[in-house]
């Protein structure tokens, strides 16, 4: 199967103050502006190369407009348009700059999930504020927590089972692990495309809910400064520094000021195409989500936006 898509590119969610949530994401989580209209601002992480990975929409409410995959060539979303169309979903094609500063040419859907997808190619490169010769390893005048780029998206389906499938069979996402109910229903899945242990992944609950997006760190001792950095800033966080059983990783859990849960994320292992799904049962569910705790969080699994 060849690398049609390659990772999550950029999320554009939902903020009630775009004012308070631009100064929350740019001075304490240090994510850096590069566009800015009326009702939307444009951000990335310090270590990417192209011109954003979170868009914040001014709205009435909180929560997810859409998320968009980056795939390797232009004639991949003629492949993926006709694959979707295939499936009985209508599919909306975008030229160069027509959804905003940026923008390359996309495709837009509705998936099975209620999410709206965007499979994006050829955005604006805009560096990534290191030399390309002789560089150091960051760049000075970073703020807040710095995140070097944006990790993976985690939403929710009425039907996990029927959504995972589409992003399987339709869009070539991996399986990589699975939590699977008494009764055999996935519970929870984690997909991928980056051969990390997930870029997308998808637990029971509300169509079209985001439950939260998160930003890659380097190591476990970035994750615990983070959560310095955020008691310190009053930001209310959600699940204090652990260790998750599914993906092995290392993380937090918080929320913006206006209710969309964000996380930071180090750690995992690496997928190749034929890598076997990892199965945990319902009874280990605790220990799959928060390992050291091994319990579930029932908070952790109802509050979405």
């Amino acid at each position: 199967m060849s690398d049609r898509i390659l990772r999550l590119q950029h999320v554009q969610i939902r903020v009630p103050d775009l004012e308070l949530c631009t100064a929350y994401y740019t001075e304490v989580l240090g994510l850096i502006e590069t566009a800015h209209e009326e009702n939307r601002v444009f951000l990335k992480c310090w270590d990417e190369h192209e011109h954003h990975s979170v868009v914040l929409r001014q709205a009435s409410t909180y929560g997810l407009d859409h998320m968009s995959f980056k795939v390797a060539e232009l004639e991949d979303l003629d492949h993926y348009t006709e694959r979707v169309e295939a499936a009985g979903i209508p599919v909306k094609r975008y030229g160069k700059g027509e959804l905003g500063p940026g923008w390359g040419e996309a495709i837009r859907f509705e998936a099975p999930s209620g999410h709206t997808i965007e499979l994006g190619w050829g955005m604006e490169k805009v560096g990534n504020m290191l030399p390309l010769f002789n560089p150091p390893p960051r760049p000075g005048g970073l703020v807040g927590i710095a995140p070097p780029r944006l990790d993976h998206i985690f939403i929710m389906a009425e039907d996990v089972d029927a959504a995972t499938r589409f992003y399987r069979e339709v869009l070539d996402f991996r399986l990589t692990e699975q939590i699977i109910a008494n009764d055999g229903h996935q519970i929870a899945t984690w997909l991928e495309r980056s051969h990390s242990p997930h870029d997308l992944a998808l637990v029971t609950g509300p169509n079209g809910a985001l439950h939260h997006f998160a930003f890659w760190l380097d190591d476990w001792n970035a994750v615990r400064e983070a959560a310095d950095h955020l008691a310190f800033n009053g930001v209310t966080i959600d699940v204090a520094p652990t260790r998750h059983g599914v993906t092995r990783g290392y993380t937090v859990y918080f929320f913006d000021p206006v209710g969309n849960r964000n996380e930071v994320f180090t750690g995992g292992y690496w997928v190749d195409p034929d890598f076997e799904p990892i199965t945990w049962t319902e009874e280990e569910m605790g220990r799959a989500m928060f390992y050291y705790a091994r319990e579930v969080n029932e908070r952790f699994f109802t509050v979405h936006s």
